[in-house]
């Protein structure tokens, strides 16, 4: 897919001279650039919620008894 996008002058003479550098086309180095940005971006929520509950000092189960109880109530 071809997408048009509009970046400063600085951005721009910054990827001209990586470019050259490493000897791959502006667009290859945006591509590379989008893939990482959107695979730290992506997973960042999925890897937010592992091991949650650690920090906490309650058992998962004694806090779900807890919480059960206060409906008896």
């Amino acid at each position: 897919m071809r997408t048009i996008v509009e970046l400063p002058e600085q951005q721009i003479e910054a990827l001209k001279i990586l470019s050259e550098r490493e000897g791959l086309s502006r667009a290859e180095l945006m591509r590379r650039a989008i893939s990482v940005y959107l695979r730290t971006h992506l997973n960042k929520n999925d890897e937010s919620a592992f091991g949650l509950w650690r920090q906490q000092n309650e058992k998962g189960l004694e806090y779900q008894q807890k919480l059960r109880k206060e409906w008896g109530e």
